[in-house]
């Protein structure tokens, strides 16, 4: 697969088509929105130079069936709409190669529900990146044919990505299901005054937020049961993580929580531009991205 389009110029369609582009692969692109589309090759390359390569330019349709034509993968980035994915998705299908596949970038939105309109359904998979795609390597995979997505797994850990394959569709996937499980409890804390936005999010960076950049939950826990590992935990530990789910709650998503959500999260970013917060952030996952891979290729050497 070497030639790639992007259908939306969002945040998502940016940051792929940057990703694609660094790594020597043809980038098309369309977006209904004039402005989107006006605006992408400036978007894409400061991402591009937010990897630290070179900045290429994508190239960019003015409509649908231009942008699909000679694709060999096309990655749908669309908002999150059921209605407005299936017909698009449809629309892709038809104007592009019977050969290529269609990708869908859908954070929460099952398979099943979006390719009901498409003539060759099971050449659509989902492949959920996690934001920001050019810096973060999580893509979640999805589709009914496992040789295909075997195959669309191949291809992007060929291009440095870490696929995971999902084994039956869910509402949100793996990886947002469990972050909106911890946003939740968060919420909570903070509508029950536990703690402020910046104490319970320094709650997370500074302890378990360590841990899960280099290992999941399952390895935290085999770890966490010293010399018995996984076995002693659960047989020693296992009871205490029932009680304290006993006590897991629910917030109440009204008028008053999100001003005090506002509030805090503007307390704790001290009136810092988004700008520069992205940019923050953008610098510390390349650190770490860096520092992991360097462990990572110190082991294989070893």
């Amino acid at each position: 697969m070497k030639r790639i389009t992007m259908i939306g110029c969002g945040t998502i369609g940016i940051s792929w088509a940057a990703y694609f582009l660094a790594h020597g692969l043809q980038v098309t692109a369309f977006d209904p929105d004039d402005a989107a589309r006006a605006r992408f090759s400036d978007y894409v390359a400061d991402d591009m130079r937010a990897l630290g390569a070179d900045v290429r330019s994508p190239d960019i349709k003015d409509n649908l069936e231009d942008a699909v034509r000679q694709a060999d993968l096309i990655v749908e980035n669309a908002p999150e709409s059921v209605a407005l994915k299936q017909q698009l998705l449809a629309d892709i299908q038809r104007a592009a190669m019977p050969h290529a596949l269609i990708v869908s970038s859908t954070s929460s939105l099952m398979h099943s529900d979006i390719v009901n309109a498409s003539p060759a359904p099971e050449r659509i998979i989902i492949a959920h990146p996690f934001n920001p795609p050019h810096l973060v390597p999580l893509v979640e995979l999805y589709g009914p044919d496992m040789q295909l997505v075997n195959e669309l797994a191949d291809f992007y850990r060929g291009i440095g990505k870490k696929p995971v394959i999902m084994r039956k569709e869910m509402i949100g996937h793996i990886a947002n299901r469990l972050s909106s499980a911890l946003w939740q409890e968060a919420l909570y804390l903070l509508q029950e005054g536990v703690a402020s936005v910046e104490d319970i999010d320094l709650a997370v960076t500074a302890g378990p937020g360590l841990r899960w950049a280099i290992q999941g939950p399952f390895l935290t826990y085999h770890l966490g049961g010293g010399k018995g590992g996984i076995r002693h935990y659960l047989e020693h530990l296992g009871p205490s993580q029932e009680y304290r789910w006993a006590s897991l709650g629910k917030p109440t998503m009204n008028a008053e929580l999100y001003e005090q959500v506002i509030q805090g999260v503007e307390s704790a970013t001290q009136g810092k531009p988004l700008t520069d917060l992205f940019n923050e952030r953008d610098q510390q996952l390349v650190t770490l991205q860096r520092a992991i891979a360097s462990k990572e290729n110190q082991e294989v050497i070893a």
